[in-house]
């Protein structure tokens, strides 16, 4: 199976004696369609509604529990620069669009105002959690990932971690400033610990970097 023919609509659980393409940078990311709560209503969302745009799936563990809202309110206070630079961010956990509106309103609200400005996706079953790979299928929940897709839909950037580690929203903000970038100039990449402003480097000129990079780095 090609990584572009992963669809969720085909998956049927997890067979132990098959083996399943785990997501990886450059490849297609894994299509879905589920139900979301987003902008006040029950929506049915996919992948594909974003084709154009970047988007970054943001994978966690439940609602009503400690760490999440701190992440997911970390994104909602740089919302507005995401959506003026063509990112829509998916906000993913096992619990029902239900669970997600009431959750919105009793708590996320009073953090942020006007809840989440991003929708908010069920994963049931944990089956969009499986297909990246993120689904603890002994606690029923998605483990903390960060996955950014590029517009044509493939995958650029992913970050798994245990629940017990909140996200950067500032590395988030960093690793996607830095991916437009190189996107949108072919041959140039992005040096460890690239900050807005720094210098990229230019891999057009491999010759004359290689083994030379100590002129080249900045200390």
């Amino acid at each position: 199976m090609d990584a572009s023919e992963i669809y969720i609509d085909d998956f049927d659980g997890f067979d132990e004696d098959e083996d399943m393409i785990a997501p990886m940078p450059g490849n297609p990311a894994p299509w879905f369609e589920t139900k979301a709560y987003a902008d006040g209503e029950f929506k049915e969302i996919g992948l594909d509604d974003y084709l154009g745009k970047w988007v970054v799936l943001f994978f966690y563990p439940a609602d009503f529990t400690f760490v999440c809202p701190t992440e997911l309110v970390g994104i909602a206070k740089n919302y507005q620069w995401l959506k003026d630079n063509n990112v829509e961010v998916l906000a993913i956990s096992t619990d029902s669009h239900f669970v997600h509106k009431n959750w919105n309103d009793m708590e996320l609200s009073k953090m942020i105002e006007g809840g989440l400005p991003y929708p908010m996706l069920h994963d049931k079953g944990g089956e969009i959690g499986m297909a990246y790979n993120v689904y603890d299928a002994a606690d029923g929940m998605n483990i903390r990932g960060t996955f950014i897709i590029d517009p044509e839909g493939d995958l650029q950037s992913m970050q798994v971690s245990t629940n017990d580690l909140g996200r950067s929203t500032k590395e988030l903000l960093r690793q996607i400033k830095a991916l437009q970038f190189t996107a949108a100039n072919d041959g140039i990449v992005a040096p460890c610990d690239w900050e807005d402003g720094d210098d990229f480097l230019d891999k057009s000129d491999e010759v004359g970097l290689t083994g030379h990079m100590a002129d080249n780095y900045k200390k």
